[in-house]
């Protein structure tokens, strides 16, 4: 197990680099393979890094983020390696020419700031992401890119179709699609260097994944979190549910385990290479006030938030008070997965009572 920061020991960082150069070098000749995880302390990168220990024991994986608390229990792994690093300041050039592949998941997600800080956004969303690319392609390091089911927009189809529905945002003034664009943005980065450079890449879309660790339930503020969350949170705090503009909005939730076997199949599976794949589950399509009635119906089953869960109400509030002016909302978001099926031999296991059953557990048991 190695946990460091790079200026606190040069000679560590040195003999570190050392043993992953090697290794990358060997890993033609062996099982071996360097996964650098960027972000591995946020919600998708710290089930990456446990399930990837898990299934591929031979594997190293350089993990990069600014904590750990989500993956403390990982480092006493010999291999995991845990840097302290902010992508903000820190070069992770090394790092990156040292590894077969990175998954660039540090990302700011949350509609509230979208509205709030969108330069907050767009400098680590596409700046300190678009550096990072360009190192990729300087040292012919495979990137698995996390794009969004939001480059979509307000696509009017039916099932979003990776090479074939339009991506469409709202108006300048609306800065909540700062977000989106600043993703689509670096997919036609991507997507340009694998043809000029022949960068391996592959840009994967979640749909609206959901599972344990997603987000701090104890923040009461409201928008602070992303919807699943934000609801627990108010169930925990006994606050009424607010669901923004009715709650019509249609959403398709994909629990975290079925995610990250898509992403280790992608790892594993060279057709995927150079493709862009939605992440999604279908069958788990439900309004966001049938999240609220779901959620607020199995809380009553938990000691924990029985209580509060009998008293508080599913209130409708209009998306200005809650967001501000700048916010703008997709009524329905779908995908497609037939990519995902073809091409990965993926198909999503877990439905919508059994993810927030999980997730409940997970936070009130």
């Amino acid at each position: 197990m190695m946990s460091i920061g790079i200026a606190q020991n040069k000679k560590v960082h040195e003999f570190f680099l050392f043993f992953l150069f090697n290794a990358k070098n060997e890993k033609k000749e062996s099982l071996l393979m360097n996964i650098l995880i960027i972000g591995a302390g946020g919600f998708i990168g710290s089930h990456l890094s446990e399930e990837l220990l898990k299934r591929h024991t031979a594997w190293e994986i350089t993990a990069i983020d600014i904590s750990n608390a989500k993956i403390s229990h990982l480092l006493c792994n010999p291999n995991f390696h845990f840097l302290k690093l902010d992508i903000l300041k820190d070069s992770l050039e090394d790092y990156i020419e040292a590894s077969n592949v990175v998954f660039p998941l540090a990302a700011i997600a949350s509609p509230s700031i979208y509205v709030r800080d969108p330069l907050r956004v767009f400098e680590l969303d596409f700046e300190a992401n678009l550096k990072i690319v360009k190192l990729a392609v300087k040292h012919k390091t495979r990137i698995i890119f996390p794009s969004t089911s939001e480059v979509y927009g307000m696509s009017q189809d039916a099932e979003f179709e990776e090479d074939y529905s339009n991506c469409v945002t709202g108006p300048i003034c609306k800065q909540r699609w700062i977000y989106s664009c600043s993703k689509q943005m670096l997919d036609r980065v991507i997507y340009a260097y694998g043809i000029r450079d022949n960068l391996n890449y592959t840009l994967f879309r979640p749909f609206n994944w959901i599972g344990p660790r997603l987000d701090d339930i104890c923040n009461k503020n409201n928008g602070s979190s992303r919807v699943v969350t934000q609801f627990l949170s108010n169930i925990l705090h006994g606050d009424d549910i607010k669901v923004v503009g009715g709650g019509d909005q249609i959403r398709c939730f994909t629990y975290i385990s079925d995610g990250i076997d898509a992403l280790i199949k992608i790892i594993e599976n060279d057709a995927s290479s150079k493709r862009i794949i939605n992440i999604g589950n279908p069958n788990n399509k439900c309004s966001i006030k049938e999240l609220a009635e779901k959620m607020l119906a199995l809380a009553k089953e938990y000691e924990k938030t029985k209580f509060n869960a009998e008293r508080i109400k599913i209130v409708e509030i209009d998306s200005n008070d809650y967001y501000g002016k700048s916010y703008q909302d997709i009524l329905v978001r779908v995908p497609s997965i037939q990519k995902a099926k073809g091409i990965l031999d993926w198909h999503p296991k877990v439905g919508m009572e059994e993810s927030l059953k999980k997730i409940m557990d997970f936070y009130f048991i």
